[in-house]
């Protein structure tokens, strides 16, 4: 996940680092021994959330892969930083082939850690720096906000919803967008509130947030925090929510709309496969709904028939490439200020998504310095 805002702007190179480059060590022959890969993950390995989806990959990958292919650790709660520096150095030394390291924060201690170990291929996901032996990936999060933002704009009775948010980050711009306008387009006079943490994991503050959104008048509330405490919330209150990075149900059985969920288990496989068969490569790596990167699960009951089937059918106009959350179709897109954003006929590329500081007409934040 995005933490340092000046260096998740500089995304705007995802597409231009290096070309893909095949480490030196490559072996021309499959491995007569299991692959070791190892993950780090930046909160506590919970029942739902980043960490849950990341940790639920891994073990499908497991499943997929099998003991003789594949043997794999973790270790949890690591902080970004020089925590994470030295829990990765620490892997690396002790003969892992590869490691995935599942957090922005994390980028820039895997790059160090990456040029000490030339042999241990590194998997910095979320980041946006490579090299010969360090791969990037990323979903496209923002295709399921707007997928949401539909069925937001279509459940709730008010017509604002809430947004609490990690960082003022570009990833987080586009899921607050995302969501915004996938709820302007069933209902043009919605409104979104958003509440900034300045963090990924503070359940006590994840869940002042919603309430005081619900305070506000929200009855569906989003969010990119990596706790359940949001779903447990609503809830409480009797309002919705809508599930992210993993299944909440279980957490809000009345709340949930709809979960958007991130499914990392067959990327990890093909990675982890790419070492075993020697044809692992340095790459760029951003999916989608199309990709089956990022899904919809845990629809609620209580969602009529007809706008569940409207969600679908948007579902599938993504997955045909017919719907680009960020394309201005019969009128411009405007920020929340007024200035004309996106011109009618024009869809943002995806270098002008990723470097996103900006929010769309309709969202009410706090401004930020």
């Amino acid at each position: 996940m995005y933490k340092n805002l000046a260096a998740a702007l500089a995304a705007a190179c995802f597409f231009s680092f290096l070309s893909p480059t095949t480490p030196a060590h490559a072996e021309s022959a499959a491995r007569q021994k299991p692959v070791k890969a190892a993950f780090v993950y930046v909160s506590p390995v919970a029942d739902a959330g980043w960490t849950h989806q990341h940790e639920a990959g891994r073990k499908e990958m497991m499943a997929a892969l099998g003991d003789k292919a594949v043997q794999s650790t973790f270790v949890e709660n690591v902080a970004e930083g020089a925590d994470s520096e030295r829990v990765i150095r620490d892997l690396a030394a002790s003969g892992n082939d590869i490691i995935f390291t599942p957090s922005f924060g994390y980028m820039e201690p895997t790059m160090r850690v990456a040029q000490e170990f030339p042999n241990v291929r590194f998997e910095s996901i979320t980041g946006y720096k490579r090299a010969a032996n360090v791969s990037t990936a990323n979903a496209r999060y923002y295709e399921g906000r707007y997928l949401s933002g539909v069925l937001a704009g279509r459940m709730s009775r008010s017509g604002v919803a809430g947004f609490v948010a990690g960082f003022p980050i570009p990833e987080v711009m586009q899921g607050i967008n995302a969501f915004t306008l996938g709820m302007r387009s069933v209902n043009p006079k919605a409104v979104v509130k958003v509440i900034w943490l300045d963090a990924w994991f503070d359940p006590p503050k994840e869940r002042e947030a919603a309430m005081a959104l619900f305070n506000e008048g929200v009855d569906v509330v989003s969010f990119q925090v990596a706790s359940t405490a949001i779903m447990a919330a609503a809830q409480e209150r009797g309002r919705y929510a809508i599930g992210y990075h993993s299944n909440m149900r279980h957490v809000g059985p009345d709340a949930q709309l709809v979960a958007i969920t991130h499914q990392w288990g067959k990327y990890y496989a093909d990675r982890v496969k790419a070492v075993a068969d020697g044809s692992w490569k340095s790459q760029d790596t951003w999916g989608g709904v199309r990709e089956g990167m990022i899904r919809m699960d845990g629809f609620s009951p209580k969602i009529p028939q007809t706008v569940r089937e409207e969600v679908k059918a948007r579902e599938k106009e993504m997955i045909a490439g017919k719907l680009q959350p960020f394309q201005a179709v019969g009128a411009p897109i405007r920020d929340n200020l007024g200035a004309v954003r996106i011109e009618v006929g024009r869809g943002l590329k995806d270098e002008e998504i990723l470097t996103m500081n900006w929010l769309v007409e309709g969202v009410q934040a706090p401004r930020r310095k």
